[in-house]
């Protein structure tokens, strides 16, 4: 294809997968109440407050857009998958696609750990920090915002393997490398840990470098599985 239909290729999967997002997000604002309900489970008996006229309606265009934004993940890989697959080999074919799968369920598997342990976490430090001093009254904008972000941002962590997965399928980086920097990682790990947790406790900072040092290291297993991969392949291609 020239290079004019390739760009106008892209602009109508990029318009397909923003119109995905607004119905996305559409739906998702006809339920977003049990959805803020959701979002407010992890703080327990925790009252939240509208400190201004209506706060809680762009509160709730908010997480509609993030949850549509979410829901239609998987149609926006496709997209991207559709759009990239046919100018890749056979054998990169067979590698790209299942990683560009594992990509949506690792970032919805970062969302769910962070609303099931990393906020929970959050708040029983912060609670109990000041509970002989202050009681805890929260705006409920603050709070969403709080949660929204950390939730977005442990599910945009949890695509390390993925990221290191196509590296190695591109040959750019070998596992060997990898795991002989571990060190650096663990570093790059907790500092990651205090830059992406709104909260500044050390529990829940400690759990998500914890967590990225864990998906660092399974992303070399599977580097190094691909290289075996290409290996085998390459010797069924070219047998001596």
């Amino acid at each position: 294809m020239p290079l004019v239909d390739h760009l106008e290729e892209l602009r109508q999967r990029v318009i397909k997968s923003l119109f995905a997002i607004i119905f996305g997000a559409f739906c998702c604002l006809l339920f977003v109440k049990p959805l803020v309900r959701l979002l407010e489970a992890p703080a327990g008996t925790i009252r939240f407050l509208q400190l201004a006229p209506g706060e809680f309606l762009f509160v709730s265009i908010k997480v509609a857009g993030y949850a549509g934004l979410t829901a239609a993940l998987p149609y926006i890989l496709y997209q991207g998958l559709a759009f990239v697959l046919p100018g890749l080999t056979k054998h990169e074919k067979k590698l790209i696609a299942p990683a560009v799968a594992a990509s949506a369920v690792l970032f919805l598997s970062g969302i769910v750990f962070a609303w099931w342990a990393l906020i929970p976490a959050a708040l029983r430090f912060l609670v109990s920090y000041g509970a002989d001093v202050v009681e805890p009254i929260w705006s409920i904008e603050r709070y969403l915002d709080f949660v929204i972000l950390l939730m977005l941002s442990t599910g945009l962590s949890f695509q390390i393997p993925i990221l290191q997965l196509i590296l190695g399928i591109l040959g750019i980086i070998k596992w060997k490398s990898m795991l002989s920097s571990w060190r650096w990682v663990v570093i790059t790990a907790a500092i990651a840990g205090a830059v992406l947790t709104p909260s500044t406790d050390p529990i829940t900072m400690l759990l998500l470098a914890t967590a990225i040092t864990v998906l660092f290291l399974a992303g070399v297993g599977l580097v190094a599985l691909t290289e075996q991969f290409k290996e085998q392949t390459h010797q069924d291609d070219y047998p001596s």
